[in-house]
This record gives C-alpha cells, sequence and structure tokens, in this order.
C-alpha cells in the first residue's frame, strides 16, 4: 500500500514505506510521489507569499506562525493531485522514463537523444522546494526512480526484451557487446518500444537505436522530428534516421557502429561494466542528453533484471536457458 494521502513522506520511514510500495505497485508509487511533490512546492509557494505580506498585529506570534504552517501543509495536501495539476504532469513523465506508461514523445539521435522532462537543479539533481519539506520531496522522487519504478515482468518491458533477444544476441555474438547494454538501449531509445521513430507517413523505420543518416548512409531514411541539447536548451529539429528492413537489421547495425568505429574504441574496453559503457557512449557523443549516462546505465540494469527472470521462467518450467548475454 502507497504512503497516505493525507501525509507526507517527510521522514526516512516514510520515505522506506514509498520505495516498498513502489517494489509492490509503481504506478501506484510514482502517483504519490508525483502528489507528494505537488504538495510541498504548493506549501513552499504559500509559504514564500506569506513571508512577502507584512504582519497583521501584535497577535503575530511564534505559535500563530507555526499554525499557518500546519494549515498551509494541510492546504497543500488536500489540493495536490487534482486532475490537469503539476502532479499529473510529473507522474506522466516518472511513468515515461521508468517504461511503466506509454509516451507520446518521439525517439532520439546518435548525436541527441530526446531529454526526458523532469525537475532537475543545475547540477542535474531532482528539484525541489527548499528546506526540510524540498529534502523529503527530492528523496520521495528517488526513491521510485532508483528503488521501485522498474517495469515487472510481463508488462511491456518484459515483452519488448522478449520479442528482441535473439536479434540481441546474435548482435552479441558478432560484435562482444553484452547482448543486455543492447536491449537496454534500445529500451531507452524507444521508450520499450513505444516511441519508435517513424516518418510523416506513419512508416516504421525499424531504428531501436536512434541511429541518423550521416553523409556515408547509403540506405533508406525517415525524417522526423527530434530534440537535441544544444548549448544547455533542448530544440526541436528536423533529422534524417536510418531506417531498415526489420529490427534484426537495426541491431546488426547498432552493433557493427559501436564495435567497428574508432570513435567508440574506448567504450569496446569496457563491456563488463554496463555503467562505464553507458559513460563511454555519453563521451563519445552518441547523445546530447547531459543525464544520458545515468538513465542508459539504469535501464540496462532493468533489461538485465527482466532477461534474468525470463530465463529463470524458463528454467522453472523445464524449458532451458537461451543465453542472452554474449
Amino acid at each position: 500500500m502507497v504512503a497516505s494521502t493525507q501525509s507526507l513522506a517527510a521522514s526516512g520511514a516514510g520515505l522506506d514505506a514509498l520505495r516498498a510500495s513502489a517494489r509492490q505497485d509503481p504506478k501506484a508509487a510514482i502517483r504519490e510521489v508525483a502528489r507528494q511533490f505537488e504538495a510541498l512546492f504548493m506549501q513552499e509557494l504559500m509559504k514564500s507569499m506569506r513571508a512577502s505580506t507584512m504582519a497583521t498585529g501584535m497577535l503575530d506570534n511564534q505559535a500563530t506562525e507555526m499554525a499557518t504552517g500546519m494549515l498551509d501543509q494541510q492546504y497543500a495536501t488536500q489540493l495536490a493531485g487534482l486532475p490537469g495539476g503539476l502532479a499529473e504532469a510529473i507522474a506522466r513523465q516518472l511513468e515515461r522514463q521508468t517504461g511503466t506508461a506509454p509516451s507520446a514523445s518521439r525517439g532520439a539521435g546518435v548525436s541527441g537523444a530526446v531529454p526526458r522532462w523532469q525537475p532537475l537543479e543545475a547540477g542535474g539533481r531532482p528539484l525541489a522546494p527548499a528546506g526540510a519539506g524540498g529534502a523529503a520531496a527530492a528523496g520521495a522522487y528517488r526513491a521510485v526512480a532508483q528503488a521501485g519504478a522498474a517495469p515487472a515482468a510481463g508488462g511491456n518491458a518484459a515483452r519488448f526484451v522478449e520479442q528482441h533477444r535473439a536479434a540481441a544476441a546474435s548482435a552479441a555474438a558478432a560484435s562482444g557487446i553484452p547482448a543486455e547494454f543492447m536491449l537496454g538501449q534500445a529500451a531507452h531509445e524507444t521508450g520499450w518500444g513505444r516511441r519508435e521513430i517513424r516518418g510523416a507517413d506513419g512508416v516504421n523505420s525499424h531504428n531501436l537505436f536512434g541511429i541518423k543518416a550521416g553523409g556515408n548512409w547509403r540506405g533508406p531514411v525517415v525524417v522526423t522530428t527530434t530534440t537535441e541539447v544544444i548549448d544547455g536548451q533542448p530544440r526541436k529539429v528536423q533529422a534524417a534516421f536510418r531506417a531498415y528492413a526489420s529490427y534484426e537489421e537495426s541491431f546488426r547495425d547498432y552493433a557493427r557502429l559501436i564495435s567497428g568505429s574508432p570513435r567508440y574504441a574506448a567504450v569496446m574496453e569496457v563491456t563488463g561494466d554496463a555503467q562505464a559503457f553507458a559513460r563511454g557512449l555519453q563521451r563519445a557523443g552518441y547523445a546530447t542528453d547531459p543525464d544520458y549516462a545515468v538513465k542508459l546505465g539504469r535501464v540496462i540494469q532493468t533489461a538485465r533484471r527482466l532477461v534474468d527472470q525470463a530465463d529463470a521462467a524458463r528454467a522453472s518450467a523445464g524449458g532451458g536457458l537461451p543465453g542472452v548475454t554474449a
């Protein structure tokens, strides 16, 4: 059960409870985190408004300020989570980031992944109002983002892994790139298959890795709108992406690109470490999203868990283990 809708997960115990609920019911936990963030934001907003207003008289003292603060908290808690509010927008974004709900955004390119909106400070940390309430909001945000928001096997993410694991295994055998790394990156670029790159006519490019069509590409292309981070700001641009006849071809082309290009030589030296692999791709310029490596590393770990779960299920059913990792 998710934390009470009439309280805030400001304590360590509250955050632990939210983490536990996130593992059991990711979607409900995401909605609760979003609601709590909106409540804390509204509370800090009311506090700032009151601070800019002159005191009303001699009866104003520390006790009345405390009572007013408690009243503001009650107002914020009861008003947060209404349809069309900030909580709804945050919940949609968290669901897109964690693969628990469909996303309408497009895929990303080699030179720029579509940045997922999230409240961030300049240093890349989750944004929260100042003070203890803000710390609680940041902690609640991390509770879902890190602990329990990985999609459960049997959902869209598990179907995505099952659909592409054979192609990933084949590309892994030819290139030396672990299949889980490729599955994770394909999942990250497409939102577990929900944001595949399509042309204006709706034709699917089968491009799971957001690889753009550079000057040396002689195959078919699709042109669509994507988001690039330019000078620190996300901007919509038109870009041409490579198009393939099948998903298998997409895996093979990605594997050739990473394993055969001098640009990614350092990446091939760290294929034993998912996070190092993700950082290497970012340093080599695979994407312009400044948080790309952190996001990708997280999705790779989720893909690995899903593969392990599927293998365990097969083993328990007597179906044997197909073996995905190269």
